[in-house]
């Protein structure tokens, strides 16, 4: 044989081994060459003929233990080739959070999910959901947000992702010592980097790295409204869209609280007070971390990092600015998240005292001024103007527009000056059985949507309670919905997709009437069509929010 012939056979032998693919009795496998992983396809009910196949547990950066201890995530090696299949077909464990038990949670927690119709291949290129939990950056996890039914019911079908990220002092501790040695926000630094991961393998799920659109609810909103803000909108966003729900931060941190934050783990986890305390800290044991984490104030959450740091100024602030990415925006809250987090029930609140001793106190900033002229906004029941039958309804109406309504409208309203044509508006008005039951004085709660968007029959924890079957108009809204979210995902327009029976779902700038604004409000109707229509956004809500929202007061709520 020829030498140019054996030199020809062995280089096809070769090829054939760099390309030959893995399998697993396990599942379906997709190989990122890395690493490959086995997946565990199902058929959610009712929609049989579209099988998902879900992969859990995939590490998208380093355990971020020891030396990489309040440090951002670090890369993983890609390099190399897998040569066995893992095991993807559970959820990874969560992050440790509040309040925490030694054993329950991990600070090796840095993976993610996917879920694909179990048809598509490398090439299908589906648009992409990435979904950030909530929880007040101290708790929670992806396990509670399955996207079975989303992935499932798309009649194009797309690919669904969910990420962990580090939360409360492993996440967001922070103080001079870490800006010195380590890095602050690296909760948020996480996320960051699960969505870099998925634009580099997503391909390989099916999925489009062009066409991903990122979602979060509470603390949740509060990341994807900072992922849009990160580096004052200097770096390209891995993202084409943003759906933010319910958007909740309870103000960011000043300097002050954030060294008093540290001192005080310190103090707990047992290190000295001097230029060995972080040391001390990333060598502590877990046991120690965990003393920590259930004795300090549930405050520790983003902090502001710095002109070239991920949160350069408060959120409020870059947006006015112009300091953000220019994506496509779905935006919107429940109508009863400010009943949920006022600070008290009904008949707590029966004069202005009560409103300043209970909402107003929680916002240690806000100067007298600014109280008088939000009494004046939200005229008391019973005096000419005032839309309020009680004191709780008044001071739900603000704790609501201070935390949760306003802040979606502000996004809305700068990425239109931006230039954005797709932007859109919702309220969420069908309250959660479950949170109603409990609870009924505030309605439709805050994490209402989240039991109509997650599939209330599937036996999830979410925000402590265990969801129950869907009634028949429960079902429709919540089929309704996904179809309506599913679309913006896919189109960057809720109506294209919708269902037949649903109304169109306008722009933000549409207006109606009067209003130069307008928005989704969703509720249930009967067991066939739902009583979801849009409403328009009244110039009286506008001039609140721009009070609330303005440079001056937002810096006083620290939004």
């Amino acid at each position: 044989m020829s030498l140019s012939l054996l030199l020809g056979t062995a280089l096809l032998f070769s090829r054939t081994i760099c390309v030959a693919s893995l399998s697993s009795n396990l599942g379906p496998v997709v190989d990122l060459g890395y690493a490959a992983f086995a997946g565990n396809s199902t058929s959610p009910e009712g929609i049989e003929n579209s099988p998902v196949t879900f992969f859990g547990n995939i590490p998208y950066a380093e355990p971020p233990v020891g030396n990489l201890r309040f440090r951002a995530p670090k890369p993983l090696n890609e390099n190399g080739r897998a040569q066995v299949v893992t095991d993807a077909r559970n959820w990874g464990p969560p992050c440790i959070q509040w309040p925490a038990v030694v054993g329950v949670g991990s600070e090796d927690c840095l993976t993610l999910n996917v879920w694909k119709p179990t048809n598509a291949t490398e090439g299908s290129k589906l648009p992409v959901v990435v979904y950030i939990h909530g929880g007040g950056f101290f708790q929670g996890s992806p396990s509670g947000f399955p996207f079975n039914d989303w992935v499932a019911q798309h009649p194009g079908g797309i690919v669904a992702a969910s990420i962990t990220y580090r939360l409360g002092v492993l996440g967001f501790m922070g103080g001079s010592q870490i800006a010195a040695d380590g890095d602050l926000n690296a909760g948020l630094l996480d996320q960051r980097a699960g969505l870099e991961w998925i634009q580099r393998h997503i391909s390989k799920f099916g999925g489009d790295p062009n066409e991903v659109t990122i979602m979060g609810e509470s603390a949740g909103g509060a990341s994807v409204v900072m992922q849009v803000v990160a580096y004052g909108g200097t770096k390209p966003a891995p993202f084409k869209r943003a759906a933010a729900h319910s958007i909740g931060f309870g103000g960011v941190r000043n300097q002050t609280e954030v060294e008093r934050d540290f001192s005080m783990a310190a103090s707990i986890i047992g290190c000295p007070d001097d230029k060995n305390t972080l040391s001390c800290m990333r060598n502590a044991s877990v046991g120690a971390i965990v003393s920590a984490i259930n004795r300090l104030p549930n405050d520790l959450s983003p902090v502001i990092d710095g002109d070239n740091g991920f949160l350069p100024d408060l959120p409020s602030h870059l947006i006015n600015a112009g300091k953000f990415s220019t994506v496509e925006f779905l935006g919107g809250h429940c109508t009863g998240d400010g009943a949920t987090f006022v600070g008290g029930t009904p008949d707590q609140f029966k004069t202005d005292d009560d409103i300043r001793n209970i909402l107003f106190a929680r916002y240690r900033g806000l100067t007298a001024d600014t109280i008088a002229k939000a009494f004046a906004l939200y005229p008391a029941p019973g005096t000419p103007g005032s839309t309020f039958a009680t004191q709780f309804d008044r001071a739900s109406a603000m704790a609501g527009d201070i935390v949760f309504s306003c802040m979606d409208w502000l996004l809305a309203e700068k990425e239109l000056e931006r230039g954005v044509k797709n932007v859109f508006a919702f309220s969420w008005n069908a309250p959660d059985t479950v949170l109603f039951n409990a609870t009924p004085y505030r309605g439709a709660a805050h994490t209402s949507d989240l039991y109509y968007l997650f599939n209330g029959n599937n036996p999830f924890n979410n925000d402590g309670n265990t969801f129950t079957p869907f009634n028949t108009s429960e079902a429709v809204l919540a089929s309704e919905a996904i179809a309506y979210w599913t679309s913006f995902v896919a189109n960057g327009d809720p109506s294209v997709d919708k269902k037949a029976t649903s109304p169109a779902w306008t722009k933000f700038s549409a207006g109606i009437g009067q209003d130069t604004r307008s928005r989704m409000q969703l509720t249930r109707g009967g067991n066939n069509v739902t009583a979801s229509g849009m409403e328009g956004i009244s110039p009286a809500q506008i001039e609140r929010c721009q009070f609330w929202m303005s440079d001056t007061v937002a810096g006083q709520t620290r939004l």
